[in-house]
């Protein structure tokens, strides 16, 4: 019997995840840790609730369709502050607002590929990316990373066939949460350019990274539009998760291919999640800097706590944005320790398995920590348990 489009690829991780705390009940003393989901928990700050409340009630057209495209003002934002930050011109034409920035992936993807074009993705993944090119025909390429968790456009460029239609970069990463240096993505722009194929970078987490300064240079080439296409959510920035409001940034004619698929699923992006946004872009930058010092805060707290856990033989593969991404010493693959995780130790997290091929042994040994929304303390408390952990080593930690 055939299989059908979603039958070609797995079941949801976070969901996955999540049924494993049914029915396990944890003491007052040792409450859940999670660190399962890159998602804020916390609603938006209250003069931004406030904004959506007043939109809602004195702006009937915000419950109608409105623009394929997104609003008009909000393209304009969006160009015009990524014109200022990345030293490169963005017109509102080269901005499609989304349903989220999984839904400006979905839609560079029915752009840029027919079934079974490829797309290289580098490994350790973001699932989602995955699950949509299985359930669309597009063969993934997986392209392993380097030690420091980086890709390399050598080894990108070798797996270039006449097939492929685009090289996928996430910076600051999901799920190693490393950044890209502005050299390394050049390189893969000017690989992609060279070979004709796109470019497309997931900048969700841009708003959380450690650096200052533009992350990247490539919007100063004139023609960026041929081969660059970049996603951007407004859920991590301003607490929007449930509006679903991310963005598409690229060039007019792939816009207006993509604009096909938009229109035939949602038709117009969350109104009021759009407003939502406009506002946060242009009065809540102050606020967004402590959101920012407090992410940078945690990813400090992950170092300062890092030196319990290495003394036990875990290692820091990455660390940044939301994530810290680890290699744990013991001798069960990552899928089995993470259950185990919950009823012992009070900590749902996601094994490396999940963000790997199948056949790809390392993600047996990795486990990634979505740390947003646990604080200084809780991410101490989280080390402590780990390092509390007295589970069988693998050979390789024996012998060290």
């Amino acid at each position: 019997m055939t299989q059908s489009r979603t039958q070609s690829t797995f079941a949801p991780p976070v969901m996955e995840a999540r049924r494993w705390l049914e029915g396990v009940t944890f003491p007052p003393n040792r409450p859940l840790i999670n660190v399962s989901q890159a998602a804020p928990v916390e609603p938006p700050p209250e003069s931004l609730r406030r904004v959506i409340a007043d939109v809602a009630l004195t702006k009937p057209e915000a419950h109608l369709y409105g623009p394929v495209m997104g609003l008009p003002e909000l393209r304009t934002e969006v160009a015009n502050q990524w014109t200022l930050a990345y030293g490169g011109a963005v017109s509102p034409d080269n901005v499609a607002i989304t349903s989220g920035c999984n839904q400006a992936f979905c839609a560079t993807m029915m752009a840029l590929g027919n079934e079974g074009d490829e797309v290289i993705l580098p490994t350790p993944w973001y699932f989602n990316h995955k699950m949509w090119l299985d359930m669309n025909g597009l063969h993934c390429v997986p392209l392993a990373v380097g030690g420091d968790m980086w890709p390399s456009p050598q080894e990108a460029e070798a797996r270039i066939t006449p097939r492929t239609r685009a090289i996928v970069l996430v910076s600051p990463n999901n799920p190693c949460g490393v950044e890209y240096p502005s050299s390394l993505l050049r390189a893969f722009y000017d690989l992609a350019q060279r070979h004709g194929i796109a470019l497309v970078v997931d900048e969700t987490y841009r708003n959380f990274d450690a650096r200052t300064g533009p992350a990247h240079d490539l919007f100063s080439d004139p023609d960026w539009g041929n081969t660059l296409v970049q996603l951007y959510s407004f859920s991590k920035a301003y607490r929007l998760t449930g509006h679903r409001v991310g963005a598409m940034v690229a060039s007019p004619a792939r816009l207006a291919e993509a604009e096909k698929f938009l229109d035939t699923v949602t038709i117009c992006p969350n109104q009021l999640g759009q407003h939502a946004a406009l506002w946060g872009m242009q009065n809540l930058g102050q606020w967004l800097a402590g959101e920012r010092a407090e992410i940078l805060d945690r990813r400090a707290a992950i170092t300062d706590n890092m030196p319990q856990l290495t003394a036990q033989g875990w290692q820091l593969l990455g660390n940044g944005a939301y994530f810290a991404y680890l290699r744990h010493p013991f001798v069960m693959p990552s899928n089995e320790l993470a259950q185990k995780l919950v009823t012992e130790a009070g900590i749902l997290l996601l094994p490396g398995t999940m963000f790997r091929p199948e056949d790809d042994p390392a993600g047996a040994r990795e486990v990634r920590l979505a740390f947003a929304n646990v604080n200084r303390a809780e991410i101490g408390q989280l080390f402590q348990r780990l390092s509390a952990l007295s589970w069988p080593l693998a050979p390789t930690e024996r012998t060290a």
